[in-house]
């Protein structure tokens, strides 16, 4: 187990505090959080730099919605809704 000390402002700690944030619990939670995020953040960059590598040209957002409700669509189908 490890100790962390960390410093901030008065006001900031004791809103923290009283939304029940600075339990080691809560604490945990919150850094998890942080961390699977900054994973899906390098992961989502690091495709990214692999499409722009292969010159792949960026969708526009009516295609990226067209996608989307394509895949929403066959989706439903495949769950037998209509």
């Amino acid at each position: 187990m490890t100790t962390i000390q960390i410093e901030l402002p008065d006001a900031t700690a004791n809103a923290a505090r009283e939304a029940g944030l600075l339990t080691p619990q809560a604490l945990e939670r919150l850094i998890n959080d942080a961390l699977r995020c900054k994973q899906a953040a390098d992961s989502l960059l690091s495709i990214a730099d692999r499409v722009a590598a292969a010159g792949i040209p960026p969708m526009s957002m009516e295609e990226i919605n067209a996608g989307v409700k394509a895949a929403r669509a066959e989706r439903k189908q495949r769950a037998g809704g209509h």
